[in-house]
């Protein structure tokens, strides 16, 4: 996935959090925004330290384990510092983060069994028939879902706006 990450969290993040209140919308939204792409962070060890040697599926962004055990301790700080939108706003940056792996499955693979199996799991290998890997993803069929959620993202964008002119 190249292009949806964040049309996707935009999408997911307006329906989790129509129904928040108003002071909490904002933090939950962001969170949940910046969660759906954060994995990707990856890409600047994958090209500056490690050279591409290592997909960077098998980085620490992209283990769901490890964001699980964030998740845990960040909702047990927010139980010790008795503060419930902590423990939710995290809760929404791991939600992205797990809409972000979920995304990178059929198509990349992610490692769900990790540590007990470095397998990645996917449906589709999408095969290399260009010479930069960008292009074969860009080229190949499964692209055109990232095009629909792009799409939907944008519908969304501009009825929400419509419907807020309407409001004011």
């Amino acid at each position: 996935m190249f292009i949806a990450h964040l049309p996707a969290g935009y999408i997911c993040g307006c329906m989790l959090t129509d129904r928040v209140a108003p002071e909490q919308k904002k933090g939950r939204f962001f969170a949940f925004l910046f969660g759906s792409v954060f994995p990707d962070v990856d890409m600047l060890y994958f090209y500056v330290i490690d050279h591409g040697r290592h997909h960077h599926h098998h980085y620490w962004t992209h283990l769901p384990i490890f964001w699980i055990a964030a998740l845990a301790v960040a909702t047990l700080v927010g139980l010790l510092i008795r503060n419930k939108n902590f423990a939710l706003v995290a809760a929404s940056f791991v939600g992205g983060i797990f809409l972000h792996l979920i995304l990178d499955t059929p198509f990349a693979g992610i490692c769900w069994l990790y540590p007990l199996t470095d397998q990645k799991f996917y449906l589709i290998t999408v095969p290399a028939t260009r010479s930069w890997w960008v292009w074969s993803f860009v080229f190949h069929w499964s692209f055109l879902f990232e095009i629909a959620i792009c799409i939907a993202a944008a519908v969304l964008y501009f009825r929400r706006r419509i419907r807020c002119r309407k409001n004011a």
